[in-house]
């Protein structure tokens, strides 16, 4: 059973019905006993990292997430769900994330605005992946390099290239997907990313 934690930030209906689709049983949930009980997590998330993280602590979802997490659970961040797996954010004044994953993020923006100013921010749209590393990950094999997934997004992760597995190009090369341990992270939503993004979420969910 994978346990998508609910806590008033992300679209729960797209991925619920991918995992549907995909035959994967699921629960919505905000208490930590069933968060604990789960096969695997999943911490979706649009929005501001600052509310994202208020909303965690306001729920008593914070540390347990943490302590579940460092306790050898499968968790899975998307989008701004990956974001708040780092140690610190730059959006909107400094926020503490997770700190399950090294690195900080960082607006893309002020990136674009050095290094490509002709790009415009939100990115939003599909781009293809890229290997970073290699991997024995079950969901490293799940993606290939040049495939498509959607993104969208103002912010994204640096300092972290020796746990990223995939990027995308976008100006300067962002974290697409990312892995420490038992946690990952993908950047871009692989709800939307067609059956790319479903090969990623049947992967993850047979991480144990």
């Amino acid at each position: 059973m994978i346990a998508i934690v609910d806590y008033g930030v992300g679209n729960l209906f797209s991925l619920g019905r991918s995992l549907e689709y995909l035959g994967l049983p699921y629960r919505l949930s905000k208490n930590v006993a069933e968060l604990e009980q789960a096969d695997q997590l999943i911490l979706p998330g649009v929005g501001a990292f600052g509310d994202a993280a208020h909303k965690l602590h306001e729920l008593a979802l914070f540390e347990p997430l943490q302590e579940i997490a460092a306790g050898g659970k499968p968790l899975l961040g998307i989008c701004l769900g990956m974001q708040l797996l780092f140690s610190e954010s730059a959006e909107f004044g400094r926020h503490t994330g997770l700190d399950l994953i090294p690195g900080k993020i960082i607006s893309l923006k002020q990136s674009l605005a050095e290094k490509s100013p002709e790009l415009k921010t939100p990115h939003m749209g599909w781009d293809t992946l890229e290997q970073t590393q290699a991997s024995s990950s079950a969901v490293a094999a799940a993606f290939e390099e040049g495939d498509a997934v959607y993104y969208v997004h103002s912010f994204y992760a640096s300092g972290c290239a020796a746990n990223t597995l995939a990027a995308s190009r976008y100006g300067v090369m962002i974290p697409g997907i990312v892995q420490k341990d038992k946690i990952y992270g993908m950047q871009f939503h692989p709800e939307k990313s067609g059956n790319t993004g479903l090969a990623l979420l049947k992967a993850f969910s047979e991480v144990k």
